[in-house]
């Protein structure tokens, strides 16, 4: 099982909220995941990033691996 770090949409149209999950690579984008480990607003002025950093380095360390998007937000972080 190929385990991701993805950020799943939510909010309404045309004004996009993250979720940080972790979920299995096959599932769909808004689908099944295994846990959730922060958020990321974009429409505030200053991004709204919050990551739970000790679940996310666990989870790194277990092998999940971040989308493109979730790894910037990580060394934004300090995360990585």
């Amino acid at each position: 099982m190929a385990v991701k770090m993805r950020l799943r949409r939510m909010g309404a149209k045309k004004a996009p909220f993250y979720r940080i999950v972790v979920a299995d690579g096959r599932s769909p984008r808004d689908g099944r995941f295994i846990e959730e480990i922060g958020y990321y607003n974009p429409l505030e002025k200053t991004p709204v990033v919050k990551i739970d950093s000790e679940k996310a380095k666990q989870w790194l360390a277990n092998g999940a691996q971040p989308t493109e998007t979730v790894k910037t937000l990580l060394k934004n972080n300090g995360i990585i």
